[in-house]
């Protein structure tokens, strides 16, 4: 099975990350880099890597640059795993994907996450499990507020390994990205009818219960506070980002 995949990440200054990421994806025969003109060491880092094959586009939105990496940049093989620099292939996830034997029907493959904070792993997270294996001309790239989904054509299996999500990169710049991820989430809430938003969107689009139901529900029903300063962290970048997320929502009530 391994044979039939092609690892596929987008980066942009990923210098912090990407080494890790493509350390465990040696076993792939080819691993194909779609890079945001990264100024940084990413690409130096990358080129340190036989396997990887490496491909510039400036950044549109997520949807398109996901759509470009799978479909226009020479990939051949039947399955595509689709990659964050900041995912790590474990060696338990790499051997359960060695031994599959996907039937005729199956479209793809759903994996669950470990979050990390500076390499410790918390015990849960907010972190979905998603459908990051599956079978190339299967699945179609949507703009989703800040980033994208992938809507899949037919079954998904889950599997019972698990992907590690452990990004090393500064507060400085995980602030500044939450401000642009934060405008374009207040954009999908307010121009959304309410019926189409899940239940956690409709919390946030209240202006004011968001930062405190996730406060809640990370620290008491995931059991973070028992996971000390990793998790005490962790609680605080969402709070903090769903209070980001309430002043673009506020600052747009003022400005109509």
């Amino acid at each position: 099975m391994l044979a039939d995949i092609t690892p596929v990440i987008l980066t942009y200054n990923e210098a912090a990350n990407i080494g890790r990421s493509l350390e465990r994806l040696t076993w792939a025969k080819e691993v194909v880099l779609v890079d945001s003109n990264s100024t940084d060491d990413t690409l130096a880092i990358a080129g340190r890597f036989p396997n990887v094959r490496t491909v510039q586009r400036s950044f549109d939105t997520h949807a398109q640059q996901w759509r470009f990496a799978v479909e226009d940049t020479g990939i051949t093989s039947d399955w595509v795993l689709r990659l964050d620099a900041d995912y790590m292939v474990e060696p338990a996830l790499r051997d359960e994907i060695a031994g599959l034997t996907p039937a005729a029907g199956t479209a793809a493959y759903e994996i669950a996450f470990t979050y990390c904070i500076d390499g410790r792993p918390l015990r849960a997270s907010l972190y979905p499990a998603l459908p990051v294996l599956f079978r190339r001309g299967r699945g179609r790239f949507v703009q989703d507020g800040h980033t994208e989904k992938l809507s899949i054509d037919g079954p998904i299996v889950k599997l019972t390994g698990r992907l590690l999500h452990d990004d090393r990169k500064s507060l400085e710049r995980w602030l500044q990205s939450q401000s642009r991820y934060q405008a374009q989430e207040a954009e999908k809430l307010t121009t959304r009818p309410w019926s189409e938003l899940s239940w956690p969107d409709r919390l946030r689009r209240t202006r004011f219960l968001g930062p405190i139901a996730v406060a809640v529900h990370c620290l008491f029903v995931k059991g973070l506070i028992f996971d000390g300063a990793a998790g005490l962290l962790y609680t605080a970048q969402r709070v903090t980002a769903d209070l980001i997320l309430s002043m673009h929502l506020l600052r747009r009530d003022l400005n109509r």
